[in-house]
């Protein structure tokens, strides 16, 4: 049996920030005729990148995550902007930014929900390879960010230990080794 999409017939925005809005959709099983309230985070888009060096280092980013309260280490990554020409600009600018890093080898490696449950949005994933150090960090204003280049092996290992636990990298690293198997081989 094929899930039907629920009949949505009322939106209301419930809450709004600077990043997403918070709706309430009424919505009704067109098989059960159930119906209820459900929340949905109304967010942009947002990328994901693999960056290496030509050394095969990866580089990481180091930051404070307020929904778990600590620290963690995960892949430069952020909001796609209105000013943003698409994922790849998203991209490039925020490797820039958090890193100081650029490229000019990009592969793109497809997208994910995050939480389609709760949000609407997409994140898209991809890998810049040959990366080299040409700017200076340029953080938003309540970044802040310690660069960090390990080996290939040392953060696949790190994936494998749970000390990398951002879903969202652990999302990438699995695309990307289905479009490059060997990349996961150390």
């Amino acid at each position: 049996m094929k899930i039907k999409a629920w009949n949505i017939f009322s939106k209301n925005k419930e809450f709004v920030t600077p990043i997403y809005n918070i709706f309430r959709n009424k919505a009704r099983s067109p098989a059960s005729g159930s119906q209820g309230d459900f929340f949905v985070i109304d967010a942009p888009d947002w990328i994901n990148v693999i960056a290496m060096t030509a050394n095969d280092e990866i580089i990481l980013v180091e930051q404070y995550r307020h929904g778990i309260d600590a620290t963690t280490l995960e892949i430069p990554g952020g909001v796609i902007d209105k000013t943003d020409d698409g994922p790849e600009t998203a991209a490039k600018r925020e490797l820039s930014e958090e890193t100081g890093f650029t490229s000019q080898n990009w592969t793109y490696l497809g997208k994910v929900s995050a939480n389609p449950a709760i949000m609407n949005n997409w994140c898209h994933l991809l890998m810049a390879e040959d990366c080299r150090l040409t700017d200076q960090l340029n953080p938003d204003e309540h970044e802040e960010i310690s660069v960090q280049l390990i080996p290939r092996k040392t953060f696949l290992q790190k994936i494998n230990d749970g000390d990398i636990h951002h879903a969202l990298v652990v999302a990438a690293v699995t695309k990307l080794g289905i479009m490059k198997p060997k990349w996961l081989k150390t």
